[in-house]
């Protein structure tokens, strides 16, 4: 099968690429800069969709980075760089004379609660800026007609060796510096980078799957216990919290809220669709990766 995966150079799409590649895929990545098994997309918008068998879209700006400022600018960004590269790659799908089997798009976000629960069939909401981000991402990538099968996996927090959100969080956790964010109430819906590549994998080859997928690990957390399980995997004590004050002078606090208000995510339709994890317990992705 001939992939093409926009936004395909950063830590998911590395992942996925290599998953794709032992699976005896080949790979086309969209990026900014021309290279070597690559297209650009203003290539993309001015020439169409190469030939493919599937689509996927994981571009987009790192909403959490905590070296942006969380002003209009950084805004416009987050924004364009999800909408403007979903919105060309459902147009050129589209447009295309073949168009591709499998079209999969990544998003995230349900409200944040600490008592309810969310599986696939759970409404995203227009409640906030991030709610009415996900709810216009997604609207971007419908496509008219059924040629093209759709899938849209709303991913958790990512975690795998080198990059996502353990690239910020093992230094202060190895030295014993770690704890939960906040109260540590808050649910944390996680997911091994490795997992993430099968579901997106599973998505793109099983003619059976459409519609949303949940990108969790079936067993859920709390950030408390989130700390907790990364400490003992380290042999590190984290018991220090980090305080939500600091949190939102760090990220602003629109974004804190991601931080300190977590959600209780289900993939019940990923495990119906006969996805298998490898890392289905915190405890045992966590020591994989920090091993």
């Amino acid at each position: 099968m001939r992939v093409l995966v926009g936004g395909g150079t950063g830590f998911i799409g590395t992942a996925l690429t290599q998953l794709l590649n032992a699976r005896g895929h080949e790979v086309t990545l969209v990026s900014r800069k021309p290279g070597p098994g690559r297209i650009t997309w203003d290539e993309l918008a001015a020439s169409g969709l190469p030939s493919c068998d599937a689509a996927v879209n994981l571009a987009g700006e790192n909403i959490l980075n905590p070296l942006r400022r969380w002003n209009e600018t950084f805004q416009k960004e987050v924004i364009g760089s999800r909408l403007e590269t979903t919105q060309l790659l459902a147009k050129a799908i589209t447009k295309a004379p073949q168009p591709p089997k499998a079209w999969v798009l990544v998003t995230a976000y349900y409200q944040p609660s600490l008592t309810a629960e969310y599986d696939e069939d759970s409404p995203g909401g227009d409640f906030d800026f991030f709610s009415n981000l996900v709810t216009k991402w997604e609207a971007a990538a419908r496509l008219p007609g059924d040629s093209t099968r759709q899938v849209v996996v709303r991913s958790g927090v990512v975690l795998g060796r080198g990059g996502g959100a353990m690239g910020h969080m093992l230094l202060p956790f190895r030295l014993g510096l770690g704890g939960p964010i906040g109260s540590g109430h808050q649910f944390f819906p996680w997911i091994h980078i490795g997992d993430l590549a099968g579901i997106l994998t599973h998505a793109l080859e099983a003619n059976h799957v459409h519609g949303v997928l949940n990108g969790v690990a079936p067993s859920s957390a709390t950030n408390a216990e989130f700390a907790q399980t990364l400490g003992a995997a380290l042999g590190r004590r984290a018991f220090i919290p980090l305080p939500s004050a600091v949190v939102q002078a760090v990220f602003g606090r629109q974004r804190a809220i991601m931080l300190l208000e977590g959600q209780k995510v289900i993939p019940q339709r990923t495990l119906a669709t006969g996805y298998q994890y490898s890392f289905p317990e915190l405890g045992a992705a966590l020591k994989e990766i920090v091993a």
